[in-house]
């Protein structure tokens, strides 16, 4: 079915869609680019889609089919599994008897037809279709698998045999065995399945099941935010949390203590991890799935969000051969993906990584790494006097959560190794009084610490999103809250806007909800801060000076604070102003 290119241009210029005169220069950029003429007057904006697509679907023969706002039987929607259907833009719509018509976005694309009609058994009927199609039917895989995902629950939920609670009898009172039968009980295991599964496919960072006086509920974190995903009756916690317990090689009878595992699954050709955690609370045991990709790789500094003199700052420490390397921030901030993708860069055939975390949450090739268990005394402080142990150029310590362990980092940069680490703290300048309240003398800290990275995610905008102008009214209440004569000359240095550009005319933007992304945002994207310790703010540490005046002075001497770096990326068009303080509260 391929698509007789002198046949379009034909039909194009009778139907009067491109004058002859951008017909020709497109031809001719297609045969110079040894590109397709559609998409050379795509991408130019000289044709809309819908036009071109009607267009091709003439020259080939076949009919063009628009999906927008058709509501699809998911049992013929299913038939191509929803992996296909995005990365190959074809969707089946319409079962016929043996045949099974399907819309597509590129008619030649033969091997994916091909292996639908093994797959199904039916004749497949290609169709043509447009993107706005395509995308409005793959939300209704979401749709149909929520509804899906829901009548499994309910019906499930409906039929757990946890009911058999004697009166007065309680659910700690349960024996080992009792459990271990209810969390291999067939509608506890598709509960699990169905939960986890949903969490998956919607991009869930955390799955928590939290006990409650009459009802068990069950939560996504999506984008940094929890949503509700199911209340469940209360009968139903005991069964799913020993499923989970199960599953992650927990004691199934212990319930007074907080109890941490990890299991693994592959869905779709990805593997899966999952960190347990669960906790005693007042009505029973809460617990928390902490989903992580193993294969999640290539994030660049620079995708992750680091620009200008902060990207250049992190590449120079990057270069150095000891000293230490902090990223900050509360916990889910991405510290640990900006370690490894620093790590990714260091990761060369001369040198030897070594790292001590807990847990691993990205494998790396060629880099040896330990996973803490302190249940048998191998903590971070003892994997690290450890590690020092094997010739490492390059140390990373997944956490600096105590003295001890913070004491040997800072020796390990002393001794000749580059040490990248995370901890918990609220900006870059935090950093400091936090080791210092650890136990590490001030001469050691100026001596080791080389950048301090601060950030935090915040949601990234939709390509679908509105610009606007902020009032005088706006930017005068905006520049009490941020600096903005100090972000318009960071943005002016990076050349994002021009020279004589004030803020009346810079715009922002605002999220604008679809279908398929019900808030406007999708994934996510860093703020950051990068902090210097150069030779003034060594000083200032040795004389005790407070996080404050150490901030004050790094400003001075050109960081970007996380709000100023905010505002940045709200310029860019990558967030909104409104997400920025959402994140960043001072």
């Amino acid at each position: 079915m391929q698509i007789n290119e002198e046949q379009l241009k034909k039909f194009i210029l009778d139907g009067g869609l491109v004058p002859k005169k951008d017909l020709d220069e497109a031809t001719k950029q297609a045969l110079e680019k040894k590109q397709k003429l559609g998409n050379v007057l795509l991408s130019e904006g000289k044709i809309s889609e819908t036009d071109l697509r009607r267009m091709e679907a003439f020259v080939i023969g076949i009919p063009f089919v628009s999906l927008v706002s058709q509501k699809i039987d998911f049992a013929v929607l299913s038939l191509i599994p929803e992996p296909i259907a995005r990365n190959y833009n074809i969707v089946a719509y319409k079962k016929d008897n043996d045949a099974l018509e399907v819309a597509m976005l590129d008619a030649d694309d033969l091997p994916v037809i091909d292996f639908i009609k093994k797959r199904s058994g039916l004749r497949i009927l290609p169709r043509l279709t447009d993107t706005s199609s395509i995308k409005s039917v793959l939300v209704q895989y979401r749709q149909s698998l929520k509804t899906e995902f829901q009548d499994i629950i309910q019906k499930e939920n409906n039929s757990l045999n946890v009911s058999s609670l004697k009166e007065g009898e309680k659910a700690s009172e349960r024996s080992e065995s009792e459990l271990k039968q209810m969390a291999e009980d067939l509608p506890v295991v598709k509960i699990v399945d169905s939960l986890i599964f949903h969490a998956i496919l919607q991009n869930a960072s955390d799955i928590h099941i939290e006990p409650g006086e009459k009802e068990l509920t069950v939560r996504y974190r999506i984008d940094g935010i929890l949503h509700d995903a199911m209340v469940l009756d209360k009968t139903a916690g005991l069964g799913i949390t020993a499923r989970i317990k199960v599953l992650s090689n927990l004691k199934l009878d212990e319930k007074r203590l907080p109890q941490d595992g990890r299991f693994k699954t592959e869905q779709n050709g990805e593997k899966i991890s999952f960190r347990v955690s669960t906790l005693p609370t007042f009505f029973g045991e809460k617990t928390v799935i902490r989903l992580l990709k193993e294969n999640a790789h290539g994030f660049s500094l620079e995708s992750l969000g680091f620009h200008g003199e902060a990207l250049e700052l992190i590449h120079d420490s990057l270069k150095l051969k000891t000293g230490m390397v902090l990223a900050t921030g509360p916990t889910g901030s991405g510290k640990t993906t900006t370690l490894y993708t620093m790590l990714d860069i260091l990761n060369r055939p001369e040198v030897n990584i070594s790292t001590v975390e807990d847990p691993i949450e990205y494998q790396m090739p060629r880099v040896n790494q330990t996973q803490v268990k302190p249940e048998i005394g191998l903590t971070f402080a003892n994997g690290l006097r450890s590690l020092l142990r094997q010739d490492p150029d390059i140390v990373m310590v997944g956490e600096i959560r105590d003295g001890e362990t913070a004491g040997l980092a800072v020796n390990a940069s002393l001794t000749g190794h580059l040490v990248l680490s995370t901890i918990h703290t609220n900006s870059a300048a935090g950093a400091i009084p936090r080791l210092i309240d650890m136990g590490v003398e001030p001469f050691l800290m100026t001596a080791t610490i080389k950048t301090v990275i601060a950030q935090r995610l915040v949601r990234k905008l939709t390509p679908n999103k509105e610009k606007y102008f902020l009032s005088d009214a706006e930017l005068k209440n905006l520049q009490k809250i941020v600096d903005l004569d100090r972000v318009l000359v960071f943005l002016k240095a990076e050349k994002i806007i021009g020279e004589g550009d004030t803020w009346d005319k810079i715009p922002f933007y605002k999220a604008v909800k679809s279908t398929e992304f019900e808030d406007g945002y999708s994934s996510r994207v860093g703020i950051h801060e990068v902090l210097k310790v150069t030779p003034t703010i060594k000083e200032m540490i040795i004389k005790n000076s407070s996080q404050d005046e150490i901030e004050e002075q790094a400003k001075k001497e050109g960081m970007l604070t996380m709000l100023e770096d905010g505002v940045f990326q709200a310029v860019l068009g990558m967030t909104t102003i409104e997400e920025v303080f959402r994140v960043v509260s001072e």
